[in-house]
């Protein structure tokens, strides 16, 4: 397998929605309006110095970049706890499919857990997009990464989708938001997904040599003592 292939991801839809679907799209290229906003540095007044911000670790940054974001089909709006939409979509071979963009499970399937809430039903965002990954690699889909803004949480799951590519897989959610009333636009990011390689992992335990401690030690205070030490010696390339 050829190294373009490997890390090849496919999408597949309806062809009567083709046109109509907002489509996933790498996670670079979704970061939201507050997170390109932010300035890079930011005066404490309890530190009384400038500080780098978020927007300038790159941990974070990768995270938020990592993978691709899976949209939300169509305009949602929300009021008074109600849910509506109005697509328009064509209908065709698949028209036994649902058009609706969410779904929901009972309650009941989260009894005992802290997703439960009686008074709430676990939303699903419906996809119409299956995905198919090269061998060897599952889907890891979550909360889109660090957008608390969302009035919504997703649920997180493994999905081996090199094997499981022709099927719809659906996006569990909280709502977390009562109050928000208004439109949830077409393309939101509801769920972030990572292609990960299966492999099976041991776990050692060792204490520091003095070399390793003095390794972490040096490491430890270079970072501290300047910026982008990180970022110039052990940052890794992601796309």
């Amino acid at each position: 397998m050829d190294q373009s292939t490997e890390n090849r991801v496919t999408f597949r839809c309806p062809p009567e929605l083709a046109a109509a679907l907002p489509r996933p799209i790498p996670a670079a290229l979704g970061l939201p309006d507050w997170f390109k906003s932010l300035p890079p540095s930011a005066f404490s007044p309890d530190l009384q110095g400038e500080y780098l911000t978020m927007k300038k670790c790159p941990p974070v940054i990768d995270a938020m970049t990592y993978g691709f974001l899976m949209p939300l089909a169509t305009d949602l709006k929300v009021e008074n706890g109600e849910f509506t939409w109005d697509t328009g979509w064509p209908g065709g071979e698949f028209a036994n499919i649902t058009r609706s963009p969410i779904g929901f499970h009972d309650g009941a399937q989260v009894a005992g857990t802290p997703f439960f809430d009686a008074d709430q039903f676990i939303i699903k965002f419906n996809n119409f997009w299956t995905v198919q990954l090269p061998p060897g690699y599952s889907m890891l889909v979550q909360h889109p990464i660090n957008r608390d803004d969302l009035p919504f949480r997703a649920l997180s799951g493994l999905v081996d989708c090199d094997r499981y590519h022709d099927a719809f897989v659906q996006f569990p959610a909280r709502w977390v938001d009562p109050n928000f009333s208004g439109v949830l636009p077409k393309g939101t990011p509801v769920v972030q997904c990572l292609p990960v390689k299966r492999e099976n992992w041991a776990l050692q335990f060792d204490t520091f040599t003095e070399a390793e401690q003095k390794k972490v030690y040096d490491t430890g205070l270079d970072v501290s003592g300047s910026t982008g030490v990180y970022r110039h010696q052990f940052r890794a390339p992601k796309r």
